[in-house]
């Protein structure tokens, strides 16, 4: 072997591995990075427990203690209440320009992105997720993230979503979520382009509300999630784009309550119960 030919060998391994390292740290950028009170890392008291929460860069939410009594990969309790629907304080225009950028990583799936333009910021579009443990109904509100809508209504035109499982699942005070979106289950996979940001300053999560899973500001894709229960840990950086109704949350109050398989911390993993969903249709 020649020596050139050595070296050549040399660069396409190196390159290789700063490839696998890259796609390791965007998968574990692109689990919700939970932030209260600043985009550095916090300390936050919960039941006379510190829970230390690293923001952005190659950190995971880590936990140390028990925030509550029982195990420590179920849900202490569940709220109950609906959170009021998301409303903008200020009504954006009547249209919007939508911009989806192609990403350094391939498409999980393949798949065709929006077309760029103008799309209007009202309206709201219904749809139904048929789900290993029941339907999923949606309602998206093109007044709250008239780009995010055009996205997510075109995934599910392509069928995007078919046959993919919900790979995350939080259970502790401050998060309680169901991420879905990835068709790699990995938390890892998006749809092989980006967009931006739909959020606003008074933007609050509760109990019912969906919302656009992220890896840093602007990074939009396919992965989202829905809030079931407690979402006071979050800040408004993740973008609302609907709802789902009572009965739904519902379905994954007994997902959380079954626990999860820890990945991320003891609340935070795989469900234990798999939510696959099967089909994913919009109203016509």
């Amino acid at each position: 072997m020649s020596k050139k030919t050595h070296q050549q060998q040399l660069a396409a391994r190196k390159a290789k591995r700063l490839a696998e390292r890259e796609i390791e740290r965007r998968r574990q950028r692109r689990n919700l990075a939970i932030t209260i009170a600043s985009v550095a890392t916090v300390v936050v008291v919960i039941v006379g427990v510190f829970v230390v929460f690293g923001v952005g860069g190659d950190d995971k939410p880590a936990a140390s203690g028990q925030a509550s009594a029982g195990p420590d990969n179920k849900p202490a309790s569940i709220p109950t209440a609906m959170a009021p629907a998301p409303k903008r304080a200020t009504p954006l225009a009547a249209e919007v320009n939508c911009t989806y950028k192609k990403s350094a990583e391939p498409a999980a799936k393949k798949v065709n992105p929006p077309a760029d333009g103008k799309t209007k910021a009202s309206g709201t579009s219904k749809v139904s997720l048929d789900t290993s443990i029941g339907d999923l109904q949606l309602t998206l509100d093109s007044a709250l993230a008239p780009c995010t809508v055009k996205n997510f209504l075109s995934l599910v035109g392509q069928k995007y979503f078919d046959n993919t499982k919900c790979h995350r699942l939080t259970v502790g005070e401050g998060l309680q979520v169901l991420q879905c979106g990835d068709p790699t289950g990995t938390g890892s996979g998006g749809p092989g382009y980006s967009f931006a940001d739909e959020v606003y300053p008074t933007l609050k999560y509760g109990r019912g509300v969906l919302a656009m899973a992220n890896s840093g500001a602007n990074t939009n894709g396919s992965q989202f999630f829905i809030v079931y229960g407690d979402a006071s840990g979050l800040t408004p950086q993740y973008t609302a784009f609907g709802t789902i109704d009572e009965a739904s949350t519902k379905l994954i109050d007994k997902v959380a309550e079954a626990g999860v398989t820890p990945q991320n911390g003891p609340q935070d993993g795989t469900p234990i119960t798999p939510v696959e969903i099967k089909t994913a249709t919009a109203a016509a």
